[in-house]
């Protein structure tokens, strides 16, 4: 009970956090919308606004109201799960979340679901032949994947597979990509391409300081075979620091994914996302930032929770 009770007040005071986290990030969105240049009701008005027409139209949205009357009104509609409406069409922006939600989760999803084995693997596999040609070539190969921006693998990837020999679709227009999971291909190559590398080589690192270690030599005297002693007493602590980055990675997919789908026009949250900055439709770029916020705050939280499963004696800032 004695060991329990500090663990559940970690996790107690790190829910604390994430919920002041969660406020700081909706109060930091609409100060940030709120100091975009140009306002939303001339854009509306047409290419010759009328200024009666722009002041009607700043009354219809509310956009006459104090800021924080609309804070507050915004604010309580998330709660009870309203984003609110969007100035364009007129829609719910949960309507736009619910439309670009599917394929984004279905990129997302399988980039995460390749990303976890393939860097455990790669790290794993370059550990156990530390110092040998198999080693140095993971090494020199993640180092120089990791330096190419993902937009200019796209490009790349997409001119050689999908223009030049023809085996991949270049892009998703047309295709949905629920029926033909070909045109995600490519996408998850690129989301995988840094992230492996990056995660890899911590994997490594973390692998060659367990096999170093003292209970592994123990296990070792005990006659444990050795895979046994790479995958489950070695691994598991090497993969406290990739857990952190693992949770890092997810952040940059957030962004990773935007540039993904509109290097290969994805119909996803990162499509609509660019749709609505372009129209300076705020009511649904509140609502996507808002979204991409909390899975942020949520996914720290989940890493900061995996790495103290796995190095529990290790302490982890909340």
């Amino acid at each position: 009970m004695d060991r329990v009770t500090p663990h559940l007040s970690w996790i107690g005071r790190r829910l604390l956090l994430g919920l002041g986290q969660t406020a700081a990030v909706v109060l930091f969105i609409f100060a940030l919308t709120e100091a975009l240049p140009g306002d939303a009701a001339v854009a509306l008005a047409g290419d010759q606004p009328d200024p009666a027409r722009i002041a009607l139209i700043r009354e219809t949205m509310g956009l006459d109201r104090p800021a924080p009357e609309r804070f507050a009104d915004w604010a309580v509609g998330l709660l009870h799960g309203d984003f609110g409406t969007s100035l364009v069409s007129g829609r719910p922006v949960t309507g736009y979340l619910a439309d670009g939600l599917g394929p984004t989760l279905l990129l997302a999803g399988a980039t995460l679901a390749l990303l976890v084995p393939l860097s455990a693997g790669l790290g794993v596999l370059a550990a156990r032949r530390e110092g040998g040609p198999l080693d140095r070539s993971v090494s020199a190969l993640t180092l120089a994947v990791h330096a190419v921006p993902e937009f200019a693998v796209g490009v790349l990837l997409a001119t050689l597979f999908g223009l030049w020999l023809a085996w991949l679709p270049p892009t998703a227009v047309g295709a949905d990509p629920f029926t033909e999971p070909a045109v995600l291909v490519l996408p998850v190559v690129v989301l995988l391409s840094r992230p492996v590398c990056t995660i890899s080589r911590l994997v490594r690192a973390g692998m060659i300081d367990a096999m170093a270690s003292p209970y592994v030599a123990q296990a070792r005297r005990y006659g444990v075979s050795g895979a046994r002693i790479t995958w489950t007493h070695a691994l598991p602590n090497a993969l406290a620091p990739a857990t952190q980055q693992l949770a890092r990675t997810c952040d940059w997919l957030l962004s990773g994914v935007i540039v993904v789908e509109a290097l290969f026009v994805i119909p996803g949250l990162g499509t609509v996302l660019i749709e609505a900055v372009a129209a300076r439709d705020l009511p649904v770029v509140q609502g996507m930032a808002v979204v991409f916020g909390i899975v942020t705050v949520a996914v720290n939280l989940a890493a900061d929770l995996a790495a103290r499963r796995f190095a529990p004696r290790s302490e982890v800032t909340a």
